[in-house]
């Protein structure tokens, strides 16, 4: 069966009564075959330890109205691939509606009409409806998302917890803190080679262990629990100029380059003079290193992170990220974040917020927290998101993430990371709920104002395969 979609735009001038319609058919994505076809490091299975399991139905079932139950509105036109399931930030949804009635102040979000939202015999129809105030900017592109990534896309000032749906969460607390100490410090991970790379600094050396962790196979003695997972390779990489500063507390990170290396940064928050940062850069292929030491002008930054393996727990705690090639940092005064050039650090800007934020972690507050992590190109803070283009945008600042040690790592809809506190560890895995189901490119855009409301009325059915 293949599944056809038709849109009817309808904006409403209120003052005249003039409509302007606009009708497209859409294309259908691989985002609900990702979901219901792949599995990875079994994350659809359950066994007797496991705390917490999404229950699908209600949640993701039937596929009409949740795992296909929101709308997503664009100011620019979507690239028209199948395997295309999320966007750039340098286009997020102007407006965005859900399977419900929006009640919130959100004013990017409508309302489904439940009087002509209805089950077809074969598909559903869903009407969305927006007030003169909601929804209001231009419209190149709609796509059908899920129900929680149409309540408030990847985050307003109402919520944004939303867009991050936890589907398994693992107790790995029997695991053993050497064993649990790897995962906590993993800074990369290869899913389709079942790879983990995990990166800390010791005995003045960077050490990295390639780890084989199941993902989409798994061996004749392997479990899906962690308990089994292989170091295949340790390297020790010897410095001499970088290392972890401080004294009781070690501050530092390790970070995927995404470009052929890894980055060790540490530095000790200054609210004053010139913040003094120790570099080094591996190679992945032979693990040489570069390393070296910064002085940036004037800049007042936040450790870039927090790390302690000695004590009764795992700690470690994360401020930094990086993206195509520039390490981001908050400002101490917490009303900004530093955009630093790793190549040239002559290249510094403090991008400010326009508020002062809460810095609190995207996950509970413990011994292990994460406080940026990056989402295909978006920078996700705690109550802040940074877009590919250093654009700011603030959100209600909500704990979306349960105990989170490292960066969460992305494979299409999933995401997973490791994490604890006080004795409690875990590897949680969610999905990313503002997916592209479908794409919509209208053949010219419309601009929608508060003078007009809006209607789309979105036909989505089940039609024969003529190719089967």
């Amino acid at each position: 069966m293949k599944l056809k979609g038709t849109m009817v735009l309808e904006l409403t001038d209120g003052a005249t009564g003039d409509v302007e319609t606009v009708t497209e058919e859409n294309m259908v994505t691989e985002a609900v075959n990702n979901i219901l076809g792949m599995n990875p490091m079994g994350v659809f299975y359950s066994e007797e330890r496991l705390a917490d399991v999404m229950s699908w139905n209600d949640t993701m079932l039937p596929v009409c109205p949740n795992m296909i139950g929101g709308i997503l509105l664009f100011p620019k036109t979507l690239e028209e691939d199948a395997g295309h399931i999320y966007e750039m930030s340098d286009n997020l949804p102007v407006a965005y509606a859900s399977n419900n009635v929006n009640t919130t102040a959100n004013a990017a979000r409508g309302s489904l009409n439940q009087t002509e939202s209805k089950v077809l015999e074969n598909g559903y129809k869903f009407v969305w409806e927006f007030t003169p105030s909601q929804g209001n900017g231009t419209i190149a592109a709609v796509a059908l998302t899920s129900a929680q990534g149409g309540q408030n896309g990847y985050g307003s000032l109402v919520g944004d917890a939303s867009a991050f749906l936890q589907i398994k969460k693992l107790d790995i607390g029997d695991l053993g803190k050497a064993k649990q100490i790897v995962l906590f410090e993993a800074a990369e991970m290869d899913f389709e080679r079942d790879l983990l790379y995990s990166i800390t600094f010791e005995d003045s050396s960077v050490r990295v262990r390639k780890v084989r962790v199941p993902v989409f196979s798994i061996g004749l003695n392997e479990r899906l629990d962690d308990s089994t997972y292989t170091v295949l390779e340790d390297h020790v990489v010897p410095v001499e100029t970088f290392l972890f500063l401080g004294s009781y507390t070690k501050y530092g990170e390790f970070l995927d380059g995404q470009d052929g290396y890894w980055y060790g940064f540490s530095n000790e928050g200054n609210s004053s003079g010139n913040a003094r940062v120790l570099w080094v850069r591996v190679s992945k292929t032979d693990y040489s290193m570069t390393e070296g030491e910064w002085t940036l002008s004037n800049a007042k930054m936040m450790a870039v992170g927090e790390r302690d393996m000695t004590g009764s727990y795992p700690e470690r705690k994360c401020r930094c990220c990086m993206r195509k090639g520039y390490l981001y940092v908050p400002a101490y005064d917490k009303k900004g974040i530093y955009k630093i050039n790793v190549a040239n650090t002559a290249d510094v800007s403090l991008i400010e917020f326009g508020f002062t934020s809460k810095m609190k972690p995207l996950c509970e507050s413990g011994t292990c927290e994460l406080f940026l992590t990056l989402v295909g190109d978006l920078i996700v803070g705690g109550d802040f998101q940074v877009t590919v283009e250093d654009m700011v945008i603030h959100t209600q600042g909500s704990a979306r993430l349960g105990s989170a040690a490292t960066p969460l790592f992305q494979y299409k809809q999933f995401l997973v990371g490791w994490g604890g506190s006080y004795g409690n560890e875990y590897r949680h895995m969610y999905l990313l709920t503002p997916y592209l189901a479908t794409i919509n490119n209208l053949s010219s855009a419309v601009v929608k104002d508060a003078n007009k409301t809006m209607k789309i009325t979105y036909t989505l059915t089940e039609v024969e395969d003529a190719g089967a």
